[in-house]
C-alpha cells in the first residue's frame, strides 16, 4: 500500500468544495427555470381567462396587499415583453403560443441543467469516495507510525 500524501487529500477536499459550489449554482438556476415555467403557465391561464370573461374584469395587484378590480378595454390584445425591454402587442392566441414556446425552451434548459447537475453530483460522489478512502489510509499510516512501523508522512 502506497503512502498517502496529505496534500492529495487537501486537493480532493478543494475539488469537492468547488463541485459543491457549482452544484448550488446549478440548483439555483433550476429553481429559477421552474419558477419561470410556473409563472408562464399562470400567465397563459390569466390571458385565456380574460379573453373568455364576459365583462373582462380582472383583479389588478397594486402592491403591499392592495388590489383593485379593473376592466380590460381590449381583452383580445395583450402586451408581451419579448426581452431587452421590448414590448409588442399581440392577440391573446399569439401571446399564449409565445408563452408555450417559452415554456418549452425553459423545460429544455432545465433538462440540460439537470443533466449537468447529475454529472456534478456523480463527480462529487466519486471524489467523496476517494477522499474517504484516503482519510482511512492516512489514519492507518498514522497508527502504524505511532506504533513504530513505517514513517507517517
Amino acid at each position: 500500500m502506497d503512502a498517502i500524501d496529505p496534500r492529495e487529500l487537501q486537493s480532493l477536499q478543494i475539488y469537492l468544495n468547488e463541485y459543491r459550489q457549482q452544484a448550488e449554482v446549478f440548483s439555483q438556476q433550476l429553481a429559477l427555470l421552474e419558477e419561470g415555467r410556473v409563472e408562464a403557465m399562470s400567465a397563459i391561464e390569466a390571458v385565456k381567462g380574460i379573453a373568455e370573461s364576459p365583462d373582462s374584469t380582472v383583479l389588478l395587484q397594486m402592491g403591499a396587499g392592495i388590489s383593485v378590480r379593473a376592466r380590460v378595454e381590449n381583452p383580445g390584445r395583450v402586451l408581451v415583453s419579448i426581452g431587452s425591454e421590448v414590448v409588442v402587442e399581440r392577440s391573446t392566441e399569439e401571446a399564449v403560443e409565445y408563452l408555450k414556446d417559452r415554456i418549452t425552451e425553459m423545460e429544455a434548459s432545465a433538462k440540460k441543467v439537470m443533466e449537468t447537475l447529475e454529472q456534478i453530483r456523480a463527480q462529487m460522489n466519486e471524489i467523496g469516495r476517494r477522499l474517504e478512502a484516503g482519510y482511512h489510509q492516512y489514519q492507518a499510516q498514522q497508527a502504524r507510525a505511532a506504533q513504530g512501523g513505517e514513517p507517517g508522512g
